[in-house]
């Protein structure tokens, strides 16, 4: 059965993470509902937010690719409620 999810990244390293972190996202556009991304030039960061509707091993499987990426915070809430 299909989970919602949220996943949320900081790039902590934005300018060589986001090429990877977006080419992993797009290989994911099928369970990619939406995303949100604020660049913190600030602070040197850019925090990015999607929201899956998937199966569980997609949902794990984006998540821990996500976390593979050098300079990436992930943490991923999902639904209890099957759609």
């Amino acid at each position: 059965m299909k989970r919602v999810a949220v996943i949320s990244a900081i790039l902590e390293d934005p300018e060589n993470a986001q090429s990877e972190f977006n080419q992993l996202v797009s290989r994911f556009k099928g369970i990619v509902k939406g995303r949100m991304g604020l660049p913190m030039a600030d602070y040197g960061i850019t925090v990015i937010v999607l929201t899956l509707v998937g199966d569980m091993d997609e949902i794990n499987g984006l998540t821990g690719r996500i976390g593979k990426i050098d300079g990436v915070q992930v943490k991923t809430s999902i639904s209890k409620k099957e759609v």
